[in-house]
């Protein structure tokens, strides 16, 4: 079996983030064979085309763990209908210098969690738009609207419901299953 890394970015920066706490609980539920490794974007600088000819190590980092993870999960929060600007900041950093998008052809998946009842579907919309823009292969289904209510993720990621669990799960399978699916063919030796 081939093992997987998923890499996956936090939206937030906050230190009381449920949407952490929504990725803690993807990276207890994946299945055996699947590792999820963060891609930090706190120390990411606000982005200039000012650093295109000479990117902070900070980025080239950032666009190394996107292009070396087999795909990506983004976890975004909800700020006013849209995604947070720290998030937004971090994708333009992985879309320049122009021609070197790192999320072009990335499997990716989105999932988010509030305490709204339609969780950060708004959000989730705008997102989906600016990946789709970086020629990411976003997954459609199923989509990740998580409301999080009291108790369901523990500060460590555990899950205290396991129909929440299995679904969690079945994201990160579905996800596994485009990276499959999209993997250049390997040519049988001669």
């Amino acid at each position: 079996m081939t093992d997987y890394t998923i890499g996956y970015i936090v939206g937030s920066i906050s230190s009381t983030s449920i949407n952490r706490r929504l990725a803690k609980a993807l990276a207890k539920v994946a299945p055996e064979g699947v590792t999820l490794k963060e891609i930090p974007i706190a120390d990411l600088p606000f982005y200039s085309p000012d650093y295109d000819g000479d990117f902070p190590q900070v980025a080239r980092d950032f666009k190394g763990a996107i292009e070396d993870a087999d795909g990506v999960i983004v976890v975004t929060p909800e700020y006013s209908r849209s995604i947070p600007g720290v998030l937004k900041n971090a994708l333009d950093w992985s879309a320049r210098p122009y021609g070197e998008a790192s999320f072009n052809d990335k499997p990716t998946a989105v999932v988010g969690t509030s305490q709204g009842g339609i969780a950060t579907a708004a959000g989730q919309q705008h997102l989906r738009s600016v990946l789709l823009h970086y020629n990411a292969l976003v997954l459609g289904q199923p989509e990740g609207y998580i409301q999080s209510t009291p108790g369901l993720f523990d500060e460590d990621g555990t899950v205290n419901d396991e129909d929440t669990a299995a679904f969690l799960r079945s994201i990160i399978e579905a996800l596994v299953t485009l990276v499959r699916r999209t993997a250049p063919a390997e040519v049988p030796a001669a």
